[in-house]
C-alpha cells in the first residue's frame, strides 16, 4: 500500500507539469491568478509549422553531438575505467576525485578556463569543439558507470578470452563490451541528457555556429510567446523519453536472444 501511494505520487508529480504545458501550449494568454486559461489559441502550433525548418534543424544538430558526446566519452573512459576498477595504488583516490572534478565545478568556469585553449586550437566555433567540451564536462557520468561495469563483471571472462589467444582488441570487442552493456548504456543515458540539454558550452564554444534545440528553446522562455515555448519544451521533454524507450526495447530483445531474460 505504502510503495503504491509513493508511486501515484511520484506520477502525479511527473503528470502535473506536463499537463500545464499542453494547457499552456493552446493558451498564450493564460495568466496569474485564472486556475485554468480563459481563451485558447492555435498560434503556437502556426508559428511551429511555419518556422519547422529551423526547429528540425536545431533539433537534428542537438540530438548528432549528444550522441557523438556519448561515442566519444565511451572512447575516453574506457581504458582510465578498466585500470581504475581492477588495480589498487598509492593516490587512486585523490586520483579518482580529479578526474571526477568536471561534475563538481559549475560549467562556466569549467568553460571560460578552456575556451582560450579552444580558441588557440581552431575548435571554437565548430562542431567538434562543441562535442569535445560536452564530452570533457561529462565524462565522469560514463567513467563512474564504467568503473561498476568492470567491477561487476571481474576480470575473469577477460583473462579466460586472452589464455584462449585472443587479442587486446578482439577482447575488448567480443568479450568486454557486450558484458559493460548495462553500464554503457546508464552511463551514456546521462551523458546525452547532460549534452542534449546543455546551453551555455554550446553557446560558448559553438559561437552561434552550432545550432542546438536549448539554445532554440532558451530564449523564448523569456519572450511574451509562451504558447510556442511551452511546445517546445514538450518536444525537449519527449525526445529522450522516445530514445530511452526504444533502447529499453532494444536491450530486451538482446538479451531474450541471449536466453538472459
Amino acid at each position: 500500500m505504502k510503495n503504491g501511494l509513493v508511486l501515484a505520487l511520484l506520477v502525479l508529480l511527473f503528470i502535473l507539469p506536463v499537463v500545464g504545458l499542453l494547457l499552456s501550449s493552446f493558451a498564450p494568454g493564460w495568466r496569474f491568478p485564472d486556475v485554468l486559461p480563459g481563451r485558447y489559441s492555435l498560434k503556437g502550433l502556426e508559428y511551429l509549422v511555419l518556422h519547422q525548418e529551423k526547429i528540425l534543424v536545431s533539433l537534428g544538430s542537438s540530438f548528432l553531438f549528444s550522441l557523438a558526446t556519448v561515442l566519444a566519452t565511451l572512447g575516453m573512459c574506457l581504458l582510465p575505467a578498466s585500470v581504475f576498477a581492477g588495480l589498487s595504488f598509492p593516490g587512486k583516490a585523490v586520483l579518482e576525485g580529479l578526474l571526477l572534478t568536471p561534475a563538481l565545478v559549475p560549467p562556466m568556469t569549467f568553460a571560460m578556463g578552456l575556451h582560450f585553449l579552444f580558441i588557440k586550437f581552431s575548435l571554437a566555433d565548430s562542431l567538434p569543439g562543441v562535442i569535445l567540451i560536452l564530452a570533457m564536462f561529462s565524462y565522469p557520468y560514463m567513467f563512474r558507470a564504467l568503473v561498476a561495469g568492470y567491477q561487476t563483471m571481474g576480470q575473469e571472462y577477460r583473462v579466460c578470452a586472452r589464455n584462449l589467444g585472443a587479442g587486446r582488441l578482439r577482447t575488448l570487442l567480443t568479450v568486454e563490451l557486450p558484458l559493460l552493456l548495462p553500464a554503457i548504456v546508464a552511463g551514456g543515458s546521462v551523458v546525452f541528457l547532460v549534452a542534449f540539454s546543455e546551453y551555455f558550452l554550446v553557446f560558448l564554444i559553438g559561437g552561434g555556429s552550432v545550432p542546438s534545440f536549448s539554445g532554440y528553446l532558451f530564449p523564448l522562455l523569456g519572450s511574451s510567446n509562451k504558447s510556442l515555448a511551452s511546445i517546445l519544451t514538450l518536444i525537449f521533454l519527449f525526445l529522450p523519453i522516445v530514445l530511452f524507450l526504444v533502447l529499453d526495447t532494444t536491450l530486451i530483445r538482446i538479451y531474450r536472444k541471449k536466453g538472459v531474460l
